[in-house]
């Protein structure tokens, strides 16, 4: 017990100590992850042989994060990715496996050896990927839903692998045949034991006959769809009456733990079984009961098997050998980014979301730890470079965060101009200049044209402007934040320019250029948040509107209600908070320094403090005045 504990206690501590580290360094949680397991494992020996089992309890984190993806996916969503799945991913498992074998034989491997070592290096790694993207926010770019149709080809892909491996296996000496038998009779293999019940099951599966196992396959899959459509309502439904909070977390885990297990019954994949069954619960009204409940869990394990590949790198071998296990890495991570780059050009990823896709994808995976053991276990690979294999996965793996790094440094020098039309020729003026088109920019222009006013509308997002096209209203499509747009739309006529895009730099340029060439422009802007506020002042602007500010306001109000104050009441406290936050925000922002922190700013914190106060008095009284109003008109 004490060296269990002994062992949880070392993992979280590398964990809360190198993770939060890494993160504030902008290298993101899995790098942390994997420096805490190298850190307690090569460097310091304080963990040994367990990391192996742990490994596949963390690997588990996978399965979890898969359900989830699943949840945020309708059927007619992942019906749509079919031809990515298909035809990108299909192409990218293939073409990598054969570039991999040719470079292998090159190196003097049998076609059999390269071909097992080019199935091993064709998959990539679900869990650092996904997490990465969607710390990141990218799973939502073209690059990243990519990525995500290639990882789930990828892992429909080992089931195949799985089968074909074994008609690979080399010829064994008499020796190794008499030696695995021994190994055998010593681990008491041949002994008369009962066996438990889930090995009873995985032996009638095994004796079925193919067509056998292959209804048994299908009717696995068709009850887990009838399960997520028909069943958990009344079980969710019947965990409710119970009134525990603990019992929707046993439920939620025990969807995941069940169907991995049937999964993995079957020769399946227990992240493919649990995908599945997030996309059927994905319009269920529990799915985000279940997203709350899964979540810790996700994170926790998904860490723990970052931390497991960490410490499970073999540094001796590495020593042994650094050029040959360096270069295999490096050759690996190049053989896959020259296949996916081609294969993203195919399919149409320009830029940003090629290099996403090639980079994020150029490493080896947590599958090619399984397809390596499961190829030694069946004489495939010869047994003095299984260790070099798995080194350089784990390499390969330990690279990627860097290689996220890599794109994030490209990405901010990119620009996509260049994959875009020319920007529209502007034939219109008007006396408003709306710049952002989206829900907020949209609301503007509704209201001032409804009024009888003349607007011109830019915005960078084509899509944006071929939608408002759509609906009658005349756009132009360009970057608002050149200084000829500007001007071509009629900076120097115009009575009002509304900035209400939603990139606070660019919004912050714009103003200030604006200002510049107009000193007597009224400019509105809309703002992120205080900082946001602080820099759009400095840069010039008039008005400024928070984007979440007078909803928030609305949804105070409507809470002082409920509390048992009048409507009049309530909407006074409401106006009484609004000027004094306007007053309060213009007052801040000349203390506001951008050069100092402002939780180090004593100015700032001083006179927030006293604004406060203020602010305090002021709702009280208001609400005195409000409440003898009231009591007149009763009277």
């Amino acid at each position: 017990m004490e060296g269990m504990l002994f062992q949880a206690t070392i993992y979280l501590v590398a964990a809360v100590i190198a993770v939060p580290l890494a993160s504030r360094l902008g290298l993101g949680s899995v790098l942390g992850y994997i420096a805490a397991g190298i850190l307690i494992g090569p460097v310091l020996g304080l963990v040994g042989h367990e990391t192996h089992d742990l490994q596949h309890v963390g690997e588990f984190g996978v399965v979890m994060m898969l359900f989830l993806i699943g949840l945020e996916l309708e059927p007619k969503a992942l019906w749509d990715m079919r031809h990515k799945l298909i035809g990108l991913g299909g192409m990218q498992v293939v073409l990598t496996t054969l570039a991999v074998m040719v470079v292998a034989m090159q190196l003097g491997q049998v076609w059999s050896v390269a071909l097992a070592i080019g199935m091993i290096f064709a998959l990539s790694s679900t869990a650092i990927v996904l997490q990465t993207l969607s710390e990141k926010g990218l799973m939502r770019t073209g690059g990243g839903r990519s990525s995500f149709s290639v990882l789930l080809t990828q892992d429909i892909a080992v089931i195949p692998m799985l089968a074909f491996i074994p008609l690979l296996a080399l010829p064994q000496t008499p020796e190794s045949v008499l030696g695995d038998a021994l190994k055998k009779l010593m681990a008491g293999e041949g002994k008369h034991e009962v066996a438990p019940a889930h090995e009873a099951a995985v032996h009638f599966i095994e004796s079925l006959p193919s067509w056998g196992v292959t209804l048994v396959t299908f009717g696995a899959v068709a009850g887990i769809i009838v399960f997520g459509v028909y069943l958990t309502r009344p079980i969710f439904r019947f965990i409710h009456a119970a009134k525990l909070r603990e019992m929707y977390t046993a439920l939620a885990l025990l969807i995941v733990v069940s169907i991995s297990f049937l999964m993995n019954l079957l020769g399946l994949s227990p992240a493919l079984g649990a995908f599945l069954a997030g996309v059927v619960l994905a319009n269920s009204e529990f799915r985000h009961e279940l997203e709350s409940d899964i979540e810790p869990f996700k994170g926790l394990l998904l860490g723990l098997f970052f931390i497991t590949v960490g410490a499970g790198i073999n540094f001796a071998v590495l020593f042994a050998l650094p050029a040959l296990i360096l270069g295999l890495t490096l050759a690996v991570i190049v053989i896959k980014g020259i296949a996916l780059y081609c294969l993203g050009r195919v399919f149409g990823l320009r830029r940003r979301d090629l290099w996403l896709f090639t980079l994020s994808l150029a490493q080896a995976g947590e599958f090619g730890f399984v397809l390596i053991s499961f190829s030694k276990q069946q004489n495939v690979l010869p047994r003095q470079i299984d260790e070099v294999l798995l080194l350089v996965v784990a390499l390969t793996m330990l690279i990627t965060p860097l290689l996220f790094l890599l794109y994030d440094w490209m990405s901010r020098r990119m620009t996509e101009t260049n994959d875009l039309p020319e920007p529209d020729q502007i034939d219109d003026k008007g006396q408003v200049i709306i710049v952002g088109i989206g829900r907020f920019g949209q609301i503007v222009h509704r209201l001032v044209r409804s009024a009888g006013f003349s607007t011109v509308v830019l915005d960078r997002d084509l899509s944006a402007i071929q939608r408002m096209r759509r609906f009658g209203i005349k756009s132009f499509f360009g970057d608002p934040t050149r200084p000829e747009m500007l001007i071509a739309a009629g900076l120097r006529e115009a009575r009002v320019l509304v900035v209400a895009i939603d990139d606070p730099q660019a919004s912050v340029r714009l103003v200030h250029f604006a200002r510049r060439e107009r000193p007597d422009l009224h400019i509105i802007c809309r703002a992120r948040d205080r900082t946001h506020v602080f820099r759009l002042y400095q840069a010039g602007a008039n008005d400024i509107v928070r984007e979440m500010f007078d909803a928030s306001l609305r949804a105070g109000r409507y809470a002082l209600e409920n509390l048992g104050l009048s409507e009049f009441e309530a909407a006074e406290l409401e106006t009484t908070f609004y000027h004094h936050d306007r007053h309060s925000v213009k007052e801040l922002a000349a203390l506001w320094n951008p050069d100092i922190p402002t939780v180090e700013n004593a100015a700032y914190i001083a006179r927030a403090k006293e604004l406060e106060s203020e602010l305090e008095t002021m709702l009280l009284s208001a609400m005195e005045e409000a409440a003898a109003t009231e009591d007149k008109k009763t009277a």
